[in-house]
């Protein structure tokens, strides 16, 4: 090839970023804790594990409850709390502010109840004082429970979790609160008890730093009383049958997820080096450098934040609108020549948008150089940009380092 032949590199060439909101990057610790051969089930080290996961899990929940371990996803940790504490024909009031409370309502109605929405307006977190208004519309209490995430993987808005419980105190009522974490366990900060919370539940796959496959669930006093009651029980997810006396593989009603029960011990033992305190300020820094990012970014018929306020934005995934920006275009750049995967825009923002997940296993680095992808792809596309998001994030980053963030 003569030297004056102009080649194109491949900017792709090394490691992949994938900066979705989840599956999340393993890291290196937690893969390395899984790669081993199978043990004995019925005795030795992985009883001990189990201990040590079980034993560790109300921690993480800010709850003295002990906590269920499904092998699943998220919606295996929805279904084992709607048929452990729910009859048919239960009224449920489900709260959507984007995509997964509406899944879950789906899920909910297929199980046999009965389904009621409150939905948030576009680009906004639930609203309390709704859900204040209609409780207090129900003095017969037919509903039985109160379902919402705390963050929206899809739209990425936060709903303020302890002004629900004071809504629905404020009106006397006995429907049970349960709330998903899968978002933001581990990653934004989450009180069970003290946020009079009934029920909590979240999955391995994000925040947790373990691959997909275990769901968890700390259910509160009076989630279960409301078990003794309910008939939507089912042997395999049944609280019950799945009790830590007797035999080991009760608890996992069959054969323990071996690899991820060593995983997830290894993922818990790092939160606990990191500390939660530190862990969620973590998360916040990087959030607040993302979200810098986009603001600097935003023009007319450019990038935009998708969540309104700021302070219902989560910590642990951000939703960008593409305004007149191919959305497409951008991650198919981001990805194929420079090695980075975005999340693509689900639900009502689907093809509009894009998601960058800045949960778990995540550092400052790794988000700057997301970011500094994004603004390539951005000016090698001629958008609009008002300026460089990477200088904003960069400078967000310094205000958390010299102790003002």
């Amino acid at each position: 090839m003569p030297e004056s032949a102009v080649v194109k590199p491949s900017l792709a060439a090394g490691p992949e970023i994938v900066a979705i909101p989840g599956p999340t990057v393993v890291p290196a610790r937690v893969l390395s804790a899984m790669h081993r051969a199978m043990p004995d089930i019925y005795d030795g080290e992985l009883l001990a594990v189990t201990d040590e996961v079980f034993d560790t899990l109300p921690g993480l929940a800010g709850t003295s409850s002990r906590g269920f371990v499904t092998i699943s996803n998220g919606h295996g940790a929805w279904e084992m709390a709607l048929t452990n504490t729910l009859s048919r024909g239960d009224r449920v009031l489900v709260l959507d502010c984007g995509r997964f409370g509406a899944v879950w309502a789906e899920m909910a109605s297929f199980d046999g109840l009965d389904v009621e929405m409150l939905e948030a307006a576009p680009g906004r977190a639930n609203d309390p004082a709704r859900l204040e208004e209609r409780l207090s519309l129900d003095p017969s209490h037919d509903i039985k429970a109160v379902l919402m995430v705390h963050a929206d993987t899809a739209s990425s808005a936060r709903n303020d979790v302890p002004a629900f419980r004071r809504a629905i105190d404020a009106t006397g009522h006995p429907a049970l609160l349960m709330v998903d974490c899968i978002a933001t366990m581990g990653c934004e900060r989450f009180l069970m008890d003290e946020w009079g919370v009934d029920l909590a539940l979240a999955a391995s796959q994000k925040g947790l730093m373990t691959p997909p496959g275990l769901g968890f669930v700390w259910p509160g006093p009076r989630a279960l009383a409301a078990h003794a009651t309910a008939d939507l029980r089912t042997r395999y997810w049944d609280w019950t049958y799945r009790t830590e006396q007797g035999p080991h593989y009760l608890r996992y009603c069959g054969t323990p997820p071996v690899a991820h029960l060593f995983g997830i011990r290894e993922a818990l033992r790092m939160i606990e080096e990191e500390g939660l305190e530190a862990r969620w300020a973590r998360h916040r820094v990087l959030a607040d450098a993302v979200r810098a990012a986009v603001e600097a970014w935003s023009a007319p018929g450019g990038l935009s934040l998708n969540v309104i306020e700021a302070s219902e934005r989560s910590n642990s995934v951000t939703t960008i609108r593409t305004g007149s920006v191919d959305a497409v275009e951008l991650s198919r750049i981001c990805k194929d020549e420079m090695g980075v995967t975005l999340g693509v825009g689900v639900g009502d923002v689907a093809g509009a948008s894009f998601r960058i997940g800045h949960m778990g296993h995540v550092n400052a680095p790794m988000v700057l150089g997301v970011l500094g992808s994004v603004e390539a792809a951005l000016s090698a596309m001629d958008a609009p940009i008002g300026g460089s998001g990477v200088a904003a994030a960069a400078s967000s980053l310094a205000g958390a380092l010299a102790g003002d963030g």
